[in-house]
C-alpha cells in the first residue's frame, strides 16, 4: 500500500480543526431545561389534587392544564391511575409536539386518557373539568381586565359543578425591578430568570429565560415573555366578579431560617411581605 501523500494528511488535518466543536449550548434541549428549572409536575399535581379533595371531600379526576406547552402536568395526572383523564390547550404546535414525543408517548396506552387542543385556552374543554390549571403565570398574555374577565369568565363556566380553577401567581417589590436571578441546577446548568424591562403605567414587563453552562456558551432568550403584571388582589377580585363562589389564596410557608420558601401553601387571609413571593389562587365554582 502507498503511503498517503503529507500534503493530503496536512490538508485533512487543517479541515478537521476548523471544524467547529459543538457547545453545550448548541446541544441542548431547551424545553428539557424548561422541565427541569421551572417545573416540579409531581408536587404541582398533588397540590392540586389535595386541594380539590380537601374542598370537595372527593376524588378529581378529570383535569385541564391551560397553556400546556409541553403538557406536563397532564402527563402526571394520567400517570396517577386508569380513571384519571386530561386535556390541554395550547396554540404552539412545537411545546405540544415535543411533549407528546417526551411526556405522553412513554406512557404507552395511558397516553389515550389525554387529549392536547392546539387551541386558544378560552376555548371549551371536551368535558368539564374537575380541575383546571394555567401555571407559570402564563395567562397574564391576557393584558386587559376586559380580557382577563372573559378568560375567567369562560373559565368558570367550563368547569364541572363541583369544579376548582386554580392559578400562579408572582408577586413583592422584586417584580417591577429589572434584574437578573441565576439558579444553579443540580443538573449541571444555569437558569437565569430576566426581568429585561417593566413599564409602570400599564404595569408590563418583558422578560426572558437564559441558560448558562459550564463551558461558558449560553442558550441566550430561549423563552421570551411579554405580559402584564397582575396584581394578587386584583386578580382575585376578577375571579369574584365573574361569578367565582369562593377565592382563596394559598400562601408558602418558609422553612427554618425564615428566608426561603418551604414549597407548602395553605390558606392565609393576609400573607406577609416579602421581596418576592409565589402564590396559588384557588376559585371554587
Amino acid at each position: 500500500m502507498a503511503p498517503k501523500s503529507k500534503t493530503k494528511q496536512k490538508k485533512k488535518d487543517k479541515k478537521q480543526k476548523k471544524r467547529k466543536v459543538k457547545s453545550m449550548a448548541d446541544k441542548a434541549d431547551k424545553y428539557e431545561l424548561y422541565q427541569l428549572s421551572v417545573q416540579s409536575p409531581e408536587e404541582d399535581i398533588e397540590f392540586l389534587a389535595n386541594v380539590y379533595r380537601d374542598l370537595r371531600g372527593q376524588k378529581a379526576l378529570h383535569f385541564r392544564e391551560d397553556f400546556c406547552g409541553t403538557a406536563l402536568l397532564t402527563a402526571h395526572w394520567i400517570k396517577r391511575g386508569p380513571d384519571y383523564t386530561a386535556e390541554g390547550f395550547d396554540i404552539d404546535t412545537e411545546p405540544v409536539d415535543w411533549g407528546i414525543k417526551h411526556n405522553l408517548r412513554p406512557l404507552g396506552d395511558a397516553a389515550d386518557r389525554a387529549v392536547l387542543h392546539i387551541q386558544d385556552a378560552r376555548l371549551p374543554s371536551d368535558k368539564p373539568p374537575d380541575v383546571r390549571c394555567a401555571q407559570n403565570f402564563s395567562y397574564w398574555v391576557f393584558k386587559t381586565r376586559a380580557e382577563m374577565s372573559d378568560y375567567f369568565r369562560r373559565a368558570h363556566v367550563d368547569l364541572d359543578d363541583d369544579g376548582i380553577f386554580v392559578i400562579d401567581l408572582h408577586g413583592g417589590p422584586e417584580c417591577f425591578e429589572p434584574m437578573e436571578e441565576e439558579t444553579e441546577m443540580d443538573e449541571g446548568f444555569t437558569y437565569v430568570w430576566d426581568q429585561d424591562e417593566y413599564w409602570p403605567i400599564p404595569s408590563e414587563a418583558k422578560s426572558y429565560i437564559h441558560f448558562r453552562f459550564t463551558d461558558g456558551s449560553e442558550l441566550h432568550r430561549a423563552f421570551s415573555y411579554e405580559w402584564r403584571v397582575w396584581g394578587l388582589a386584583e386578580l382575585r377580585d376578577i375571579l369574584e366578579d365573574v361569578g367565582f363562589a369562593r377565592v382563596d389564596c394559598y400562601w408558602e410557608g418558609t422553612d427554618e431560617d425564615g428566608e426561603s420558601g418551604n414549597g407548602i401553601f395553605t390558606p392565609e387571609d393576609k400573607g406577609e411581605h416579602c421581596l418576592s413571593y409565589v402564590a396559588y389562587l384557588v376559585a371554587q365554582k
